[in-house]
């Protein structure tokens, strides 16, 4: 038996309550992991609110992130006793998910945890951090330097923005941190933005292009806001969009793009090439402030997250959410 959140809806009705699963409800994939810790996300918080159409199969474990122990594998690459970081494809939406005692994956959907890091520190990251790692390593492909200018950081206290801002300070650039949560400016100043802004200066409707600032961008937030932050991108600048906090509409013009050469990418970490994912954990694992990241980072129970998936809707969640499965 182990303990897991279990999502159940049949017709109207709706159900997220922690319950004990015996171990032969999971799903039949190849690597069997006793989670050590996981974390709670916004896809996460839309799951077992069901505020948002996330869960594809029911009943369901939500959970998008999970690390912990290789209990059973069938698979030569992992071998019992391995520790492993699961992120994304599908997890708590189509498969059961980590915020649960055990989950049953895919083999080719698990990373090895890297030596310089531990289950708790990965979790701390989890989702949230390694897509900001994926912003980040696309700013540097596309030849964004320090040099170049500012970097803006839309939804700056959310677990991208955090993370976002802790790596671009730490890798030389001036940080300028977009948030509505003003009491925040002082978390935002510690983990490395040299500048806060009100999201209200990008979240209304604005202009097709306005005074050149940014020389990259990193919006997890859509809609006007990723509008405005491309018609204020500098001449040749980047700008990554992950996240549709404010919307997934995008009310805005060609004009950055023709008449500025700015360049929108793209970034998805729920499918991301393990290539890609492999590389953005070792770089993770090289250049964590982990103070910064202690600073970013609350842990709860996982009898706690039902409740805390609430608050982190409504905006009062700072940073990351570690999930003690265990406790």
């Amino acid at each position: 038996m182990f303990r897991a959140i279990l999502l159940e809806r049949q017709g109207d009705r709706f159900d997220a309550a922690l319950r004990e699963l015996d171990e032969s409800a999971l799903p039949a994939h190849d690597v069997t992991l006793r989670i050590e810790y996981s974390s709670l996300n916004y896809k996460d918080a839309l799951a077992i609110t069901q505020r948002g159409p996330v869960v594809r199969n029911w009943p369901m474990v939500p959970g998008i992130d999970g690390a912990g122990v290789v209990e059973h594998s069938a698979h030569p690459e992992f071998s019992v006793g391995d520790r492993v970081i699961l992120n994304g494809w599908g997890a708590g939406e189509q498969h059961w998910g980590c915020l649960a005692e055990r989950a049953r994956l895919k083999s080719e959907w698990l990373v090895p945890l890297p030596d310089r890091l531990d289950t708790r520190t990965a979790m701390a990251v989890g989702t949230a951090g390694y897509t900001a790692m994926l912003c980040v390593q696309a700013l540097e492909r596309q030849r964004v330097r320090p040099d170049d200018g500012e970097i803006l950081v839309t939804g700056a206290a959310g677990g991208v923005g955090s993370v976002a801002i802790s790596l671009l300070a730490g890798r030389g650039f001036r940080v300028v941190a977009s948030t509505g949560r003003a009491d925040e400016t002082d978390y935002l100043k510690r983990i490395g933005a040299a500048e806060v802004i009100d999201r209200a200066q990008l979240s209304a409707p604005g202009k097709p292009l306005g005074k050149e600032r940014w020389a990259g961008v990193v919006d997890s937030v859509g809609s006007h806001t990723l509008v405005n932050a491309c018609a204020t991108t500098r001449y040749g600048g980047v700008v990554t969009a992950c996240g549709l906090a404010q919307g997934m509409d995008l009310p805005g013009t060609v004009a950055p793009f023709i008449l500025r050469g700015v360049s929108l990418i793209g970034i998805d970490s729920v499918m991301a090439p393990r290539a890609d994912r492999l590389s953005a954990w070792q770089h993770l694992s090289q250049e964590l402030d982990r103070e910064r990241l202690a600073e970013i980072t609350r842990e709860i129970p996982l009898a706690a997250t039902l409740e805390a998936a609430g608050a982190l809707l409504a905006g009062g969640v700072r940073g990351r959410t570690v999930v003690k499965v265990d406790a």
